[in-house]
């Protein structure tokens, strides 16, 4: 790709969901003509991509046909077909994230034996290709069981507290590991470009639904301490680098009650933890994917206020046609920004939508976000 080209150049995304909704704008904004493969009709981004076409993400020749159509190739979820996307690259087309980068955080056991090859910090673990017998495992109660591939939004992931949780496991590949107790859970955008520039943006603070395990609550800046902070970043670039990260990419960790920050998951694209940039910092992590792929000087990340972002999760006892009650009474609240996805059904602790709340303070802005979470439902 010719980036002084003055021609219009497309770019494809594999999946138009949510957050192939809010890269659309960012993409528009340095002139790129947008397509989207997803295997929904209804998909938010349907009626949006300058070229939208339907298909299964997972099969090789539709994402051969898909990606030999357009000018670079990125993703919007880690579900695709990689040997599709390795042999784009081979043809000379331009790929991010990379096939083997994206092999990697494909398999849980795969990232976490990454992490332990490239000494980056993560909790102590084993892999098994067939389910051990509860009396073989040599963890202590409670452990997390990880299904190797196939999990996302916290399905999956199993907290194992006693000998009838593991009961219910399947008989899959997967991993066990150390359970880390009284740990805060947060998240470091990291971008880096072919260049091998690399530029993080503040650490954010999750609370995660505790049926659902999903992010419900992330408060950004984080309450960790200066050097906290600093090690995070430090965590974050190093996890970027030894990927050979071009994009977006958030790294996950805990903070242990120790003071020590492991590495959890990663996810090479736009992530939930990072929406609340939109509003918050100076770019957002949309505007910095489009710039790390187009191999441009990243932007600044720096915070123009403090902000709370909440999770807008379908209701439980409810599935259908979505309805938003209290939506009206929220849009009135200065500094609270609504972000719908265009779902038309709701079923319970589905992701519908976001809302960034901005404040002179972090708790000037949880303030408003309890208000927000009491006030605005997803419903049918």
């Amino acid at each position: 790709m010719n980036k002084n080209s003055s021609s219009p150049r497309t770019l494809g995304i594999l999946g138009g969901g949510q957050l192939g909704l809010m890269l659309l704008p960012a993409a528009r904004e340095f002139g790129l003509l947008v397509a989207m493969l997803d295997p929904a009709a209804d998909a938010p981004c349907a009626h949006l991509a300058d070229r939208f076409a339907v298909g299964n993400l997972m099969d090789y020749d539709t994402v051969m046909a898909f990606g030999r159509s357009v000018d670079l190739v990125t993703i919007e979820i880690e579900h695709v077909n990689v040997k599709a996307l390795a042999d784009l690259a081979r043809e000379g087309k331009t790929v991010y994230p990379t096939a083997p980068h994206l092999k990697t955080i494909q398999n849980k056991c795969w990232q976490k034996e990454f992490y332990r090859e490239n000494n980056i910090p993560t909790a102590d673990f084993f892999i098994f290709s067939q389910k051990p017998a509860f009396a073989e495992i040599d963890f202590p109660l409670p452990f997390v069981h990880k299904l190797a591939t196939g999990g996302y939004d916290g399905r999956g992931v199993n907290i194992i507290r006693t000998r009838e949780d593991w009961t219910s496991v399947p008989d899959q590949p997967g991993l066990i590991e150390a359970f880390v107790p009284n740990a805060k859970e947060i998240s470091v955008m990291v971008a880096r470009n072919p260049s091998g520039q690399v530029s993080c943006f503040p650490a954010v603070e999750m609370e995660f639904h505790p049926t659902a395990n999903l992010v419900e609550f992330l408060f950004c800046p984080s309450t960790l301490t200066a050097a906290q902070a600093h090690r995070a970043e430090e965590i974050a670039r190093k996890t970027a680098e030894a990927f050979a990260q071009v994009g977006i990419m958030a790294v996950e960790m805990f903070l242990t009650a120790g003071g020590d920050l492991l590495v959890n998951e990663c996810a090479p694209r736009p992530h939930n933890s990072g929406h609340q940039t939109i509003e918050g910092n100076i770019t957002s992590q949309y505007q910095q994917h489009i710039r790390a792929i187009l191999d441009l000087d990243l932007g600044n990340t720096d915070l123009i206020s403090p902000s709370v972002m909440v999770n807008l999760l379908g209701e439980e006892g409810y599935a259908g046609p979505a309805r938003y009650q209290g939506l009206d009474e929220v849009k009135k609240i200065p500094g609270v920004f609504v972000h719908l996805y265009g779902k038309a059904e709701t079923r319970p602790f589905r992701k519908m939508g976001h809302v960034t709340i901005l404040g002179e303070t972090v708790e000037a802005a949880r303030e408003k976000a309890i208000f927000v979470k009491q006030t605005l439902k997803v419903v049918s």
